[in-house]
């Protein structure tokens, strides 16, 4: 089966409006609609045999922090819809009860501009598509073949299981990258506010011994000297080069490659991206196969989830052998990226016909691996970090106090 990819419409934005009026009965109501404007509210009113007496824009908070829909609302949504249509909710319903009880208005947005073109007769994969920002191609190919299929609310379960379980290692990727980031970054913060403002002061009593300094002391000074004049060139060299870097990042394919094949060869840290990239292709690739998506499509949609460059050279590799007729663990056998226990457990699974079940019990391996390497680099780390802060704060102390300890020479 193939997934055909219909170019995006642009879509009119949906409006919340708050409406005050008279039922058929003469009874006085009120209550929200969304449409896409005042005229189109009015008509969906009139069709619910409801008089609007007045009918206005919601207005809307200046600074809305719920606005904002992120990966884990588009996880959480996804299990209510598999959850809804496996009880056997109509998709329509499950759309209109989620989004009017959804507590962010983002969401409540999104998924009224979803229900409005489903109502129209738009394909859920279809309406879906116009919002790539929250439901990708992976998301919208997978939705589709399940239409196709007749077993959507299958689909979607697979879909929130993977959602949760990508969002779940992309989370504990995040954490073994960012905690020993965040200490070393409050470390050098400590560091420079004693050289610029604590350091000056000792310097002011140190004048008055008239002796000489330990070389140790007199280092601390000197470095707190020169930041005090060069700072503002510190400043604006560390704006340059953090503006730099997202500026290449962003635009340069070559230098996001650069940097991705980077990270996997870090001491710590690369071990745990390897494993999280191969889980994310197992678990992708297990997911598109078992809802009847094609192996050479679910090949292309796994290697844009592995989220790293050097993988998805690698992967695509595979895919034109693939295309070629070989069989995808004798594809995997030569791009070294990935170990061989990994390729002998793809080729029992396409011997045996039951490839989607084995590349999950893969994706359920290196999540685990990577949980536990996470774990084990917390443990690591810590100790680690608290020598290098020991060391830059505890410097600065004993370089500051080692010549009062020696007062007694210092002085005489």
């Amino acid at each position: 089966m193939s997934i055909s990819k219909a170019a995006p419409a642009v879509q009119p934005k949906i409006i919340e409006y708050l409406w005050r009026g008279a039922n058929r009965a003469g009874q006085r109501t009120k209550g929200e609609i969304r449409a896409h404007s005042l005229e189109e509210a009015r008509g969906q009113l009139r069709r619910q045999g409801i008089h609007a007496i007045r009918l206005k824009r919601k207005p809307q908070p200046l600074l809305n922090r719920n606005a904002k829909v992120n990966a884990m609302d588009v996880a959480v949504i996804t299990r209510q819809i598999a959850t809804m249509l496996l009880a056997g909710v109509p998709l329509v319903t499950t759309l209109k009860m989620i989004s009017q009880g959804h507590e962010k208005a983002g969401m409540r947005q999104l998924l009224g501009e979803v229900l409005l073109q489903v109502e129209a007769g738009l394909p859920l994969s279809q309406a879906l598509r116009p919002h790539r920002l929250h439901f990708d191609d992976l998301y919208c190919d997978l939705v589709q073949a399940g239409e196709h299929s007749g077993a959507l609310d299958r689909v979607f379960d697979r879909i929130a299981t993977y959602w949760e379980k990508a969002e779940a290692l992309k989370s504990k990727i995040k954490k073994a990258m960012f905690y020993p980031t965040a200490v070393i970054v409050v470390a050098v913060i400590v560091t420079v506010i004693l050289l610029l403002f604590v350091v000056p002061q000792f310097e002011e009593i140190f004048a008055s011994f008239n002796a000489r300094l330990p070389a140790f002391t007199q280092m601390v000074i000197g470095l707190s000297r020169f930041l005090q004049h060069a700072w503002p060139y510190f400043v604006a060299g560390l704006v340059a080069s953090v503006w730099g870097f997202l500026v290449c990042h962003r635009r340069s394919a070559l230098f996001r490659d650069r940097i991705d094949a980077l990270l996997l060869t870090l001491p710590l840290v690369g071990p745990i991206l390897n494993k999280g990239a191969i889980a994310r292709f197992a678990r992708t690739l297990a997911t598109t196969f078992a809802a009847g998506v094609p192996l050479i499509e679910g090949l292309e949609s796994a290697g844009g989830a592995s989220g790293n460059a050097v993988y998805r050279r690698a992967i695509a590799a595979i895919r034109e052998e693939v295309i070629s007729g070989m069989q995808m663990n004798m594809a995997m056998r030569g791009q070294r990226r990935f170990p061989d226990m990994l390729v002998q457990m793809v080729m029992i699974g396409e011997e045996s016909g039951a490839l989607d079940e084995m590349l999950n019990k893969i994706a359920t391996i290196y999540e685990m691996q990577v949980d536990d390497a996470v774990d084990g680099l917390s443990s690591l780390i810590e100790p680690l970090l608290m020598v290098v802060i020991g060391t830059l704060v505890g410097g600065l102390v004993v370089a500051m106090y080692l010549p009062i300890f020696q007062l007694g020479s210092v002085v005489g």
